[in-house]
C-alpha cells in the first residue's frame, strides 16, 4: 500500500491529481469504470496482487476506450 501512497503524493506534488480526476470522469473513464469491479480492483491493489492487476489492465487496454484513456494519461504525464 505504501507504494500507492507514494504515487499519490508524487502526483499531487506534480499537480496532476485534478487532471487524473478529469480523465476518470471523462466519457472513456466512466465506460472503463463500469467495466471493472471496483471491489476487485481495490482488493488486488490492497493485497499487492500484481497478476490480477495485470489481467485487469490488459482487459482495459484491449478496448478502444482504454487505449484512448492510456494515451491521454501518457500525454498528461509527459506534460503535453
Amino acid at each position: 500500500m505504501q507504494n500507492y501512497e507514494e504515487l499519490g503524493r508524487e502526483l499531487e506534488r506534480r499537480g496532476k491529481t485534478e487532471d487524473i480526476k478529469r480523465l476518470a470522469q471523462s466519457e472513456d473513464g466512466l465506460k472503463i469504470s463500469r467495466m471493472l469491479d471496483a471491489s476487485a480492483v481495490e482488493s488486488a491493489a490492497r493485497n499487492g496482487d500484481s497478476e490480477t492487476i495485470k489481467k485487469m489492465l490488459s482487459q482495459v487496454l484491449s478496448t478502444d476506450e482504454g487505449k484512448r484513456l492510456a494515451e491521454n494519461l501518457k500525454k498528461m504525464m509527459d506534460g503535453k
